[in-house]
């Protein structure tokens, strides 16, 4: 069904690769008018000018709430007010330990992942009363869902994501604003390589290690792709998630499912043991 954003405007950060990427491309191909922000110039004014008259690049750092704000002010601007914020744009960390990671080093991603998208969400909520109601997405992590899939940083602000998208969504509903998580697991793109400060071949070839290892740690057995965060993007961007709001939406192809001897016959299951000597 195609159209399933027509008429609707919205803004989507770290717009120019990855997850951003593949929500721009899809979004715009349902009907939606685009504010593209990221801080990859090049990239962003290559996107404007494939889309031309429906994409409209921004240049945002997200750690600059004036540059919050006059991105917010763009979606009026250009294109007469604001339906939907994906806050998308994120970075990672190296896998530090509690004991290694500097004071700098966790303001600096908190400031990316948690102040960012709540900033997002103050400048855009007043557009979105406007209109009588809109749509907000926060991209998380099932690293903020439990231990293992990244570095402390990174995932106890992936999990402070999650509960600030339920307050905001608490506190928005009058307005008629909704406001959801999703928790991609892994998923091919640059982000991890580029936040290492690795040049981009070497994080492009990083990213094809992940695609060629995920469908072998997980139950369904394909690389998890940008494409794959966009669709669960456009369903809560889109009016056919009207009734849902203040939860998440994990999309990681059964990573978090369980252990790999639930889902993997092959795998070895210590339970399965336990129970067959018990029984013996």
């Amino acid at each position: 069904m195609a159209g399933r954003l027509e008429g609707k405007v919205a803004i989507i950060t770290g717009a120019a690769s990855g997850i951003g990427l593949g929500a721009v491309e899809l979004f715009a191909g349902e009907g939606a008018r685009v504010i593209a922000a990221d801080i990859q110039d090049e990239k962003g004014a290559r996107l404007q000018e494939r889309f031309e008259g429906r994409v409209r690049y921004v240049r945002c750092d997200v750690t600059r709430e004036d540059e919050i704000a006059a991105m917010t002010a763009a979606a009026a601007s250009e294109f007469g007010g604001l339906d939907i914020l994906f806050n998308n744009a994120g970075i990672s960390d190296r896998m530090l330990t509690v004991e290694e990671i500097t004071a700098e080093g966790w303001d600096w991603i908190f400031s990316i992942l948690v102040r960012g998208p709540m900033l997002g969400i103050k400048h855009a909520a007043p557009l979105m009363r406007e209109r009588g109601g809109g749509s907000i997405i926060n991209t998380s992590s099932v690293a903020g869902l439990q231990a293992g899939f990244g570095p402390i940083a990174y995932s106890s602000a992936k999990a402070a994501v999650i509960q600030m998208s339920r307050v905001a969504a608490a506190q928005l509903s009058p307005q008629k604003i909704r406001v959801n998580a999703l928790c991609p697991g892994l998923i091919a793109t640059s982000i991890f390589g580029a936040s290492f400060g690795l040049p981009r071949e070497t994080a492009d070839k990083l990213a094809a290690m992940i695609a060629a290892t995920g469908p072998k740690v997980q139950p369904i057995p394909k690389a998890g792709l940008p494409e794959d965060i966009a669709k669960a993007a456009l369903f809560l961007a889109s009016d056919d998630s009207e009734f849902v709001t203040g939860t998440y939406l994990l999309v990681d192809g059964g990573l978090t499912v369980g252990p790999r001897s639930a889902w993997d016959p092959n795998a070895p299951n210590p339970f399965a043991k336990m129970f067959e000597m018990a029984g013996s």
